[in-house]
């Protein structure tokens, strides 16, 4: 599983609908896409929440390779992403 965080700016969220909304839906139609949504903190709207979990390993790198995540990341100035915070919680990636 993947968990973490990125920051948007405080006018930011309604510009990135579109973005981030390609991706999730993008990524959900991955083969050995288990979840994948991205959640606005209720306390702190310019933080967005990001949980992923993959089939396994190698449906996780293959994820990596995408053209949508390359898109995904190549927005990330434009739309004025920062702090983004997101890592392997070990032992989740791989079936059990």
């Amino acid at each position: 599983m993947l968990t973490g965080t990125f920051r948007l700016p405080a006018d930011g969220l309604a510009r990135a609908l579109p973005a981030m909304s390609a991706m999730v839906a993008a990524s959900r139609a991955e083969p050995g896409c288990i979840a994948y949504a991205y959640a606005q903190d209720l306390l702190d709207p310019t933080l967005i929440h990001v949980v992923e979990r993959w089939r396994d390993r190698a449906a996780l790198t293959a994820h990596f390779a995408t053209p949508h995540l390359a898109q995904w990341r190549a927005q990330f100035v434009v739309l004025g992403i920062t702090e983004r915070n997101v890592g392997l919680v070990e032992g989740e990636a791989e079936s059990t």
